[in-house]
């Protein structure tokens, strides 16, 4: 018999589990609040994260699993984490250099959500559903998930010079030109 977590048991101690039980609930104590109110319950059992850790993990698996089917190491981790878009869409973007600002503003419609629902839980009297804390995890955990896979996967030393990598829309790596004195 497994003996997890009871969400109603205050003398609840994880080093009481057997081992594998103990290191799931452990992760979790290191890593999550565990407001029984703000997690999940299964045939009356605890789970050791919260809904909104929940939502990022399953984030992060996406953005894993994304990346492995679309990213493409192109040198440095901003240019690497918007391989996983199509090239179609990214040529205008390329051919402008409008690149970082799409880095940026795709990171900010990941955390957005998030924060937004944390910070007015914090600030007001709102409380946020488990459903909402879910929807929310999730984008954050994915644009997490693209940026771990893309810092792991740029590898510029996979090139012998920065004109090798093929970027969208025709654009080359190259120095800018020197100013004279």
């Amino acid at each position: 018999m497994l003996d997890f977590h009871k969400e109603n048991d205050q003398n609840f101690t994880w080093t009481d589990l057997n081992v594998y039980s103990a290191a799931i609930y452990a992760f979790g104590d290191l890593n999550c609040h565990n407001k029984h109110e703000r997690s999940w319950s299964i045939n009356g059992n605890q789970m050791p994260v919260c809904v909104r850790d929940v939502g990022i993990f399953a984030g992060l698996a996406l953005g894993g699993f994304v990346y492995s089917r679309r990213g493409v190491n192109r040198w440095t981790i901003r240019d690497t984490f918007l391989s996983v878009l199509p090239d179609e869409q990214l040529n205008p973007i390329y051919r402008k250099n409008r690149r970082t600002m799409l880095f940026i503003t795709i990171g900010a419609i990941c955390v957005i959500p998030m924060a937004v629902d944390g910070f007015t839980q914090l600030l007001t009297d709102r409380e946020s559903t488990a459903f909402l804390r879910l929807v929310t995890g999730i984008p954050f955990g994915l644009g997490l998930g693209l940026f771990f896979a893309a810092a792991y996967s740029a590898r510029p030393n996979k090139f012998d010079k920065p004109s090798q990598v093929l970027l969208p829309g025709n654009v080359r790596f190259q120095r800018p030109p020197q100013e004279e004195e």
